[in-house]
């Protein structure tokens, strides 16, 4: 294990979008912070309560899940994407860097700005609504697995592409829909039928209500379910990255 080559990739991927912090934090977390006063000021005067907790603070969780899923997505897949076209992932793949050490470091930054956007969102949201932590642990674990899950989606999504086209179409046809149809800003129970029944199996739902359990206290399903269905989902995307890191798919000239 080269542990001196992981620890100098990830403080490249951090350096990388420190470096322009109004693009890669500053600005999704402004756009978060509009979904939250937008949707939260403007439902809230007809919608007083969601799932016995008042409308603003019930979309928290949401937007936090939304700050750490886009931004975390977007590192991993936009750095690496980066260094296929410009042709430097030659220099990664003549490194005495395995797979797996890769994914570390490229893992690790965008979980990094995941985690820093969602937390300030977070703050944000505490300045209008107050702030809520019922159970911490569950609410760690929810943020730390969130954000590595999509992580890893990021990388597969860039060894995967060859145009630039095709790395938005993941966040654009994929996550976008399913975000809107995870009750971020809503209860899923509240859906006419199907969708209701459809919901059911969009893993985006499981990590909103998991992060409502940490931080109010309540959500629709088991916590140890949604940590289970979070946990098998970062176990397949992990596997599927490595074994596409491994053989070198789209990788190698």
């Amino acid at each position: 294990m080269n542990i001196l080559g992981m620890k100098t990739l990830f403080a490249k991927e951090v350096r990388r979008f420190m470096r322009v912090p109004g693009q890669t934090v500053l600005s999704p977390l402004i756009s978060t912070t509009l979904y939250f006063i937008v949707f939260g000021y403007s439902i809230s005067g007809r919608v007083h309560e969601v799932e016995g907790h008042p409308y603003l603070h019930f979309i928290v969780p949401g937007l936090v899940f939304l700050g750490i899923a886009n931004n975390a997505f977007l590192n991993s897949s936009s750095s690496l994407f980066i260094t296929k076209i410009q042709g430097t992932v030659v220099d990664l793949l003549v490194a005495p860097l395995g797979p797996g050490e890769l994914m570390v470091g490229f893992i690790g930054g965008a979980m990094i700005r995941g985690l820093v956007v969602g937390l300030l969102t977070w703050m944000v949201a505490s300045v209008f609504s107050g702030f809520s932590l019922v159970h911490p642990l569950a609410t760690l674990y929810f943020l730390l697995l969130s954000s590595y899950v999509f992580s890893v989606l990021g990388m597969l999504a860039a060894v995967w592409a060859e145009k630039f086209e095709q790395i938005n179409f993941f966040p654009t046809f994929v996550m976008l829909p399913l975000t809107f149809l995870g009750g971020v800003f809503y209860s899923v129970r509240e859906l006419p039928s199907p969708w209701s029944q459809v919901s059911l199996f969009n893993p985006m739902v499981y990590m909103v209500e998991g992060l409502r359990h940490g931080m109010l206290g309540s959500s629709l399903f088991s916590p140890l379910v949604g940590g289970a269905i979070l946990a098998a989902t970062a176990a397949v995307a992990t596997g599927v990255t490595y074994g596409v890191l491994r053989s070198g798919y789209k990788m190698k000239a």
